[in-house]
């Protein structure tokens, strides 16, 4: 084992030391490409903040992520008084211990002494307050088309929390994933405008994209998603609420082909669809805060997603898929 271990080292060194002549290369061995900070600030007015904590804790999972749950409940409620004070991630399969910072405004253990643009570096750009590269469990990729005005907004009600002093570890990411994730942060130099949201499909679209649900709902392979199967379901969760795989949402008959508006609406307001009990790691408590109308603009855009035949069904015990290249309930009828 030991001996396997200094081979796919060599290996690996190899790779990167092929890599250094590119700008890949360099950024895995000496860090992300980062911006400089700027001395930037986000006026605080009432209309961010509620703005900000309908994002933050309905939509975009910024609380979800960032907040110890009791996960033995269906709806996994945070912690009373620990709401954005850090959590440890509990996916045993993660290459190393992640772990979810401490967002509050403590100075000590939180981001108190954070300026607005390291949160907003952070958040849209995936470099932290002190330079590090951040796992992209956190959606930075998919946060860096958050608005200007809808990333302020966050920024001023991440600054309106409670105080919550709670030290949390620093994520340890294993080698040689930690150098591979330094490629992936990209700076933004540029301002990003308000989004096109004129028709309920593109609203929907860009609510979805800042929810993440194309990253729980689409199988990947070290960390890829596998072509041809977007949204379509099997990626397993595994930790205290057991073992599941994600739903495929698409509209295939496979998928969601048999929701209705209003179904979908009850589902993510209570966590059942009908009598079956969704798990609380499909973060159903959060997007129960969303309006009415962000819901069914939601389910609008996952009606016009590319129908995909892949049947998953936790209810089933779990076999071998040959599509997703896992095993969950019904996958031997793919």
């Amino acid at each position: 084992m030991r001996a396997l271990k200094i081979i796919v080292t060599v290996i690996v060194v190899l790779i990167l030391g092929a890599l250094f002549g590119t700008n890949l290369g360099r950024r895995a061995i000496f860090g992300p490409l980062a911006r400089p900070l700027t001395g930037r600030t986000f006026p605080r007015t009432p209309e961010r903040l509620a703005r900000g904590k309908y994002l933050a804790e309905s939509v975009s999972g910024c609380m979800d992520c960032h907040s110890p749950h009791d996960w033995t409940q269906h709806d996994a409620p945070i912690t009373p008084g620990m709401l954005g004070a850090g959590e440890s991630i509990p996916l045993p399969d993660l290459p190393g211990r992640v772990f979810a910072p401490n967002l509050t405004p403590d100075p000590a253990t939180g981001a108190g002494n954070w300026t607005d643009d390291q949160l907003a570096r952070a958040i849209r750009e995936g470099v932290g307050h002190d330079g590090r590269t951040l796992f992209p469990l956190m959606p930075y990729p998919h946060f860096r088309h958050m608005s200007d005005e809808d990333l302020a907004s966050v920024i001023v009600y991440l600054r309106s929390l409670a105080p919550v002093r709670n030290p949390v570890p620093a994520t340890e990411i294993i080698f040689p994933v930690k150098f591979f994730i330094r490629t992936v942060p990209q700076p933004l130099t540029q301002p990003v405008p308000e989004p096109d949201l004129s028709t309920p499909v593109q609203r929907g679209e860009y609510l979805v994209d800042q929810a993440g649900c194309s990253d729980c709902h689409t199988p990947m392979v070290k960390g890829e998603p596998i072509p041809g199967l977007d949204f379509a379901g099997g990626q397993i969760f595994e930790g205290p609420w057991g073992r599941v795989a994600s739903a495929n949402i698409t509209p295939d008959a496979s998928g969601i082909s048999y929701y209705d508006e209003a179904l979908f609406v009850d589902v993510m307001r209570t966590g059942f669809v009908k009598a079956r009990k969704l798990a609380p790691i499909m973060p159903w408590p959060a997007y129960r805060g969303m309006t009415d109308d962000d819901l069914k603009t939601t389910f609008a855009y996952l009606r016009t997603l590319t129908p995909v035949k892949h049947h998953v069904d936790n209810t089933e015990p779990a076999t071998p898929c040959r599509l997703c290249q896992t095993s969950h309930g019904a996958g031997n009828t793919n």
